[in-house]
């Protein structure tokens, strides 16, 4: 399929991408980081031939993990953010048929993220911003910010008044987590268990919070076909209504006012991104819809010619799973078009 939208494809300032090597080999083989560190570095040429090879018409970049998140001093981070932000705006901004990016943001200060986001939406034209998870903060690294408390309603607000998606990405565990979890299970972080694991926490604590019943409007991106949520979502519901709703109830505490799917079938859409099994796309759109799921690669930690090869190659069994070929192109490209407003990009009407 031609003109296919991806978004999870992530970018690293080349002053850090050396720098980030120990961090890429959490996820990438050695025999893969030389492949890893090119790509990462350089949004356009070799990655732009990949997206021509592959079929991809608009590539929508953002700040690899662990990002702005990953910086627990409040000045620097907001700083940071405003650089990467307007050095990923000059790379792209000769290939905008072809390039959009996500604001990258400080979530220090709710209110000073929204102002960031506003800037990056209305001047430098991106389609959103994806967070690398909870924001890191305190001297020593081990305080963690969870935006589904009501002082980052500011922020939600915001994002709504704007229109646009934040995209909820996973980061590594660090610090106590690490040690105490992953130091001597390194092979569980990432995609394996932690990844998930963590999303997974901080969406639930958004729904069951309240954020999306005061922000109604709100939307929500999960990669990796949501993060394992769905295949839990009977169970997890299961509890909240009929075991959790009457416990609060009856103790006067506030949780989410309406069943679990009722979010994912309004606020959230989830992606393929690194999860490329087309039985399990058939599951999550039996739950769900196709018009809540849509494509997307997890560049350069996955390869751009594994995910596009597969949507592309079972292309009869995904057109069956997802409904029909309409939704396949809906998978692949429209619902896309529809959430970021795309206009006309290389390959749009393919």
């Amino acid at each position: 399929m031609r003109g296919k939208v991806s978004f999870e494809e992530a970018y690293e300032i080349p002053a850090l991408a050396d720098s980030s090597r120990d961090q890429a080999a959490l996820y990438i083989a050695p025999k893969d980081l030389n492949r890893y560190l090119s790509e990462i570095k350089s949004p356009t040429g070799g990655r732009l031939d990949l997206s021509n090879k592959n079929g991809i018409g608009y590539t929508i970049y953002s700040l690899t993990v662990p990002g702005v998140q990953g910086i627990t001093d409040k000045g620097k981070a907001e700083k940071h953010a405003t650089d990467v932000n307007n050095w990923i705006y000059n790379e792209i901004k000769d290939h905008r048929d072809r390039m959009g990016a996500f604001a990258a943001l400080s979530m220090h200060d709710p209110a000073q993220a929204g102002q960031e986001l506003e800037r990056c939406v209305k001047q430098l034209g991106f389609h959103g911003a994806l967070l690398n998870n909870w924001q890191h903060a305190g001297t020593d690294g081990e305080s963690y910010l969870l935006y589904d408390h009501p002082s980052y309603d500011v922020f939600w607000q915001k994002c709504v008044e704007l229109d646009v998606p934040i995209y909820l990405h996973p980061a590594a565990a660090s610090g106590k987590v690490y040690d105490t979890f992953y130091k001597d299970r390194r092979y569980l972080i990432g995609p394996p268990i932690s990844f998930a694991q963590d999303v997974a926490l901080h969406t639930m604590g958004l729904i069951t919070n309240g954020v999306f019943d005061r922000n109604p409007r709100l939307k929500l991106i999960l990669g990796h076909l949501g993060e394992r949520i769905p295949h839990d979502l009977w169970r997890t519901n299961h509890w909240l209504e009929d075991v959790e709703r009457p416990l609060a109830d009856s103790r006067g505490e506030t949780m989410s006012r309406k069943p679990l799917l009722h979010y994912f079938k309004n606020n959230i859409y989830v992606t393929t991104s690194g999860h490329f099994s087309t039985e399990t796309v058939k599951f999550v759109c039996d739950y769900f819809g196709s018009d809540r799921i849509l494509f997307s690669v997890d560049s350069p930690y996955e390869k751009v010619e594994v995910g596009a090869g597969w949507y592309d190659q079972d292309k009869d069994n995904l057109t069956k799973a997802l409904g029909g070929p309409q939704q396949y192109l809906d998978v692949g490209r429209e619902n896309a078009k529809k959430l970021f407003k795309l206009g006309k990009f290389h390959d749009s009407d393919a």
